[in-house]
């Protein structure tokens, strides 16, 4: 069995949907930390089936309930002293700025390319965000 020591102080992002840990990672900027950071593909999760995981030793100045527009399953665990002094379920964000992107050709953030791409949530149950300028969906 595969096994990553664990933090002694530090964030673990958990239960990310198989495969898109990579993602995520990308989102954080987290290449551009100065400490250690370990990705874990496809954990077996009793309730997932498989699960991906990001440890990151140290603290990181992000707004991490932001990532649940891009998962919104995933729990942020904060640790210190080897232990788990906080767990955290995402809430969707009502309106996010240059997380997800449009994809509608037509839309002006095809044309303007330094316009930010920013979605307003619309349907919280069904986790369905719209484009403000062009009102095309997004489902995370």
């Amino acid at each position: 069995m595969l096994n990553i020591s664990g933090l002694n102080s530090g964030v673990v992002i958990d239960h990310i949907q198989a495969g898109r840990s990579m993602e995520i990672y990308n989102y954080l900027n987290l290449e551009q930390l100065d400490c250690s950071v370990a990705i874990i593909k496809n954990a077996k999760s009793n309730c997932m089936g498989k699960k991906d995981m990001i440890k990151i030793e140290g603290p990181i100045a992000v707004d991490l309930d932001k990532l649940g527009v891009l998962d919104p399953n995933i729990t942020i665990n904060i640790i210190e002293d080897g232990h788990i002094i906080e767990k955290r379920h995402l809430n969707l964000p009502l309106e996010v700025t240059n997380i997800i992107k449009c994809k509608n050709p037509r839309c002006i953030t095809s044309i303007e390319q330094e316009l930010p791409h920013r979605f307003k949530l619309t349907n919280k149950e069904k986790g369905i965000y719209r484009c403000i300028y062009c009102e095309q969906s997004f489902r995370g």
